[in-house]
């Protein structure tokens, strides 16, 4: 009898501890981890960041040594209000390298592996909004999220721990103190709302206002299937000076979605490959392959030309089809945004109409235009559109996302026009600033990064850099003036623009204004855009150019110009009359300026205030000289600066 009932409890124990395993295991894949013990003390937003694990990894480098890093990333939601679109900031500081995070993307648009080692904030997806204890019953699955991190850490070997220098949440309306320790592998804190802070949306509301930006991309589901799905994208240009020529659209499907046909835009790259040998070519057996358009998972869509307006396969999308154009809408606001449509296809678990998601990691650009950083989709009220019967009622979309993308200057991106000064009272024209656009890759070329663009005489203007030496030494000669050795590296831009002070007298001013292309691409519906901190309130008018001033953020200090109609057109760069012997021409405009005094008394010319302070040109902001010309009046040199303008003058109606 004892002997039975030892050998069933020990058949009992040894069965509740298999039990007991296999549910740990399925608790641990299925289940969302309970929150620290500090969460409860929390009513908002509780955030920790906890080191999970790290190994040494090759190459060995005392200086740079790598480690593996494995952390957890922790959102909850303890507050009354459901957290919408969450963001978290995570100051990395070891130089990180992400391989892979769970449940969350870069907010910037970056795609992984990236390097995040001065910071980088984290966008919540598939599950961007946490719900309250309230509304789901303490369901942790809905409140809370976790993001698994992957990476490589530089320098921080055991027993010390790589964590960020602080957490804190990127939401609007929330007051983050500085993260504190948890032990030593840990660190919390607790986020909550502020109270000056006004909200424009109520909590009543199912979705986020929509935002403002330089840009816009919205992603509106038109129609759905069980399948798939067409979507329309329309990228809307609301910055007045900024703009995309020839734009590139790119984005990271994350469900395996491919791309069956498009309609007013085109990919890059049209290649079913990666389907057919995936497994959307084994869900979809019976699907032709050699219709679908695209398969990659960062596929890249471009613009349609215009002679595509109107086809009926690939056209007929109201506001497509301008060679990727998209201008400020303070040029044209008719021509301020591009629109195309997409037909999506989905995989599994995916497979029902109401499963919609939209793709993440937006990147736009273009040709000689700003640089655009993009954060992730929001989920925003369905966009409503103009009934296409022509009926007075409008169509709802299924369901919308707004992607707001501002402009950005890179760290280390060197601008992509330049600017030189020249003036009446000085003979010398003050050319673009050495390596303006970056150095040459080429070391070959003997000259020096360093030095100082030497000044020249104005004809040099009409030439190419690489045929301005001889005539650079021989003014200086003529100058009196040593020149470095070796000599130093051009500017390298595609445009330059001279802004030349012309005449300055006793009620008014004016100025002329050339724009070189230096390449072989031309500019149709180009504009540029001076900024002055004195003067603009004097502007008259324009001669050969239409323009006109500027409020920009409630400052009258712009002025913004283009050409007129049928002249709006700069050629790119062409040969010479004798390609053998005569230098390369650039394409031109000109014009010339006038302001009067009257609305800017005291403003001293000479003195370098008939100088603008920037200068753009089709959205990218132009480096200038870091002098002025000085004011030593030469006879000679106005001589000299009008024969280059006739000379200008010419080659344009001549090209005509």
């Amino acid at each position: 009898m004892a002997f039975y009932l030892n050998y069933n409890t020990h058949f009992f124990f040894k069965f509740s501890l298999l039990f007991s395993l296999l549910s740990f295991s399925f608790s641990q894949s299925d289940v969302v981890e309970a929150p620290s013990p500090a969460a409860d003390s929390c009513n908002g937003i509780f955030l920790s960041y906890a080191y999970s694990s790290g190994t040494k990894l090759k190459p060995t480098d005392p200086t740079h040594q790598p480690y593996r890093f494995e952390s957890v990333l922790t959102v909850l939601n303890n507050g009354d209000e459901e957290l919408k679109s969450w963001k978290v900031s995570v100051e990395f500081q070891n130089d990180e390298f992400l391989v892979s995070a769970s449940n969350a993307v870069l907010a910037d648009g970056t795609s992984l592996p990236a390097n995040v080692g001065n910071g980088t904030v984290f966008a919540g997806f598939p599950m961007s909004d946490l719900k309250t204890a309230i509304e789901t019953a303490g369901d942790l699955t809905q409140m809370q999220v976790q993001v698994q991190l992957l990476g490589t850490q530089f320098g921080v070997a055991a027993p010390d721990v790589p964590l960020p220098k602080n957490i804190q949440l990127a939401n609007d309306g929330f007051i983050c103190p500085k993260a504190s320790m948890q032990g030593k592998n840990e660190m919390q804190v607790c986020c909550r709302k502020d109270p000056k802070f006004k909200a424009n949306v109520t909590v009543d509301e199912e979705f986020l206002p929509k935002q403002s930006g330089d840009l816009t991309i919205m992603y509106d589901v038109t129609r759905t299937y069980d399948s798939n799905y067409w979507a329309q994208v329309t990228v809307s240009n609301h910055n007045p000076l900024g703009r995309l020529d020839n734009w590139k659209l790119s984005f990271d499907w994350m469900r395996d979605e491919f791309i069956y046909t498009t309609k007013g835009a085109y990919p890059y790259v049209v290649d079913s490959s990666d389907c057919i040998f995936g497994t959307q070519g084994q869900h979809y057996r019976d699907l032709d392959f050699a219709n679908v358009w695209n398969c990659e998972r960062r596929p890249t869509i471009i613009d349609l030309p215009p002679t595509k307006a109107n086809d009926t396969t690939l056209g007929l999308i109201p506001n497509c089809c301008r060679n990727g154009s998209i201008l400020p809408p303070s040029m044209d606001p008719s021509k301020s945004s591009s629109v195309f449509q997409m037909q999506v296809f989905k995989m599994p678990p995916d497979l029902n109409r109401s499963e919609l998601s939209p793709p993440q990691n937006w990147k736009i650009n273009g040709t000689l235009n700003p640089d655009y950083k993009c954060g992730p989709p929001i989920r925003v009220s369905p966009s409503q559109f103009p009934d296409p019967s022509g009926l007075p009622s409008n169509t709802t979309a299924v369901a919308s996302w707004q992607v707001v993308c501002n402009i950005t200057q890179p760290k280390g991106a060197s601008p992509k026009c330049c600017v030189s000064f020249s003036s009446y009272y000085n003979d010398s024209v003050v050319p673009c600033r050495t390596c303006a656009c970056g150095c040459p890759s080429n070391t070959a070329r003997t000259c020096s990064t360093t030095a100082p663009a030497v000044l020249l005489p104005p004809e040099a203007l009409l030439f190419p850099f690489e045929n301005r030496t001889a005539m650079a030494q021989a003014w200086a000669d003529l100058k009196h003036r040593t020149v470095p050795n070796p000599m130093p590296c051009g500017d390298n831009c595609g445009v330059s623009i001279n802004w030349h002070v012309l005449t300055d007298y006793s009620r008014g001013w004016s100025a002329r204004i050339t724009i070189f292309n230096w390449d072989e691409t031309a500019f149709p519906d180009w504009f540029a855009a001076v900024q002055m901190d004195k003067a603009t309130r004097g502007f008259q008018k324009m001669y050969s150019f239409n323009g006109s001033a500027l409020e920009l953020n409630g400052v009258n200090n712009t002025i913004i110009m283009q050409g007129l109609p049928g002249l709006n057109y700069i050629v790119g760069e062409t040969d010479g009359a004798n390609p053998k012997k005569d230098p390369r021409v650039p394409g031109k405009q000109q014009t010339v300026i006038s302001f009067t005094k009257k609305n800017t008394p005291g403003i001293n010319i000479a003195a370098g205030e008939g100088f603008p302070s920037k200068v753009f040109f089709n959205g990218e902001e132009c480096a200038l000289p870091s002098v002025f010309p000085t004011n030593n009046s030469n006879r000679e040199g106005f001589t000299t600066i009008l024969s280059i303008f006739l000379a200008v003058f010419v080659f344009i109606m001549l090209h005509q």
